[in-house]
């Protein structure tokens, strides 16, 4: 009797934890949170990574949409950027102007594919949508989206206009020299700035407008079938901005043409005499510069990302 009373306490002490199986168990329950620190930093590491799936087809498919949808559009904005200088200058009405170079494409398709006017417009547009093909790729690449995806906001439009500017007023510079009636000389800075703002214009017309606006196109369901709201509005915005632009177009253009004391009201005249026929032709030639261009490079883009996703 008394051994079994004597030895119930030291039964029972013999049950009681230990301090290190206390903290065993402690540290047991603590690996499930040390699991989810694991994963949510595994997590973290996986969302940032990079979309570098076939990156070098993938510019390939830069370079083959934009230079696709340039050379589609040169041949038109190569005539209508020479009719509207001789036009403005005194040298040739539009009209003639337009049928001369449009009898040498078709009679000397050779020269005209090959003269400096058709290579410096090829390059302005294909370097224009290169530029926002490749900030698309960029952006996909950065931030682990499909390569297909495009982009609307101010890195766009910085980047495009950067391009677009600085191929447009070399382009506008080797233009008015060779179709002025002027004898050659340096362009002065305000038909330079003039020019700059009438380009900012038509890119942010061209490149962020259109996503904006296609929302408030008004097409029926009926019309979606054959165009998108998007192609729509990717037409209408940079021909509709071309009535704000033209003057500052045409203005650049008479510094030029009359560089000297003329008065500033007479300038302004000479802009409004020109300014109806000059913005209609200019929206003959952004129609095909950015709107069936863009609509070209879009389509050509999104189709060859698509196959490579």
């Amino acid at each position: 009797m008394g051994a079994e009373v004597g030895g119930a306490p030291r039964a029972a002490h013999q049950n009681e934890p230990t301090t290190a199986s206390v903290a065993e168990s402690r540290d047991l329950r603590q690996l499930p949170s040390m699991k989810d620190k694991a994963q949510s930093l595994l997590g973290t590491s996986e969302s940032k990574k990079y979309n570098i799936n076939k990156l070098g087809l993938r510019l390939v498919a830069d370079g083959t949409a934009a230079l696709s949808a340039g050379a589609l559009v040169a041949p038109l904005i190569t005539m209508i950027d020479k009719a509207v200088i001789e036009n403005a200058s005194g040298a040739r009405a539009l009209m003639p102007s337009l049928r001369d170079s449009l009898a040498n494409l078709l009679t000397r398709p050779h020269h005209f594919l090959t003269s400096k006017p058709f290579l410096l417009i090829l390059s302005l547009y294909g370097g224009t949508y290169l530029t926002a093909n490749m900030l698309d790729t960029t952006q996909s690449t950065l931030r682990n989206q499909p390569a297909s995806t495009t982009t609307t906001g101010p890195s766009k439009f910085l980047a495009t206009s950067t391009a677009n500017l600085s191929l447009c007023l070399y382009k506008d510079s080797q233009f008015t020299r060779m179709f002025g009636t002027v004898s050659a000389r340096p362009v002065p800075g305000p038909t330079y700035a003039l020019f700059a703002a009438r380009d900012c214009l038509t890119i942010f017309a061209s490149f962020n407008l259109p996503p904006l606006l296609a929302p408030r196109v008004p097409l029926s369901e009926a019309a979606e079938k054959y165009m998108s709201r998007v192609s729509v509005a990717q037409f209408l915005a940079p021909a509709s901005v071309q009535l704000l632009s033209t003057p500052l177009h045409l203005l650049g253009l008479d510094l030029y043409n009359r560089n000297g004391g003329r008065p500033f009201r007479e300038r302004l005249r000479k802009v409004r005499v020109d300014w109806l026929s000059s913005s209609f032709a200019r929206m003959c030639r952004i129609v095909p510069a950015f709107g069936v261009g863009g609509v070209v490079n879009n389509t050509v883009r999104k189709n060859m990302m698509s196959k490579l996703e």
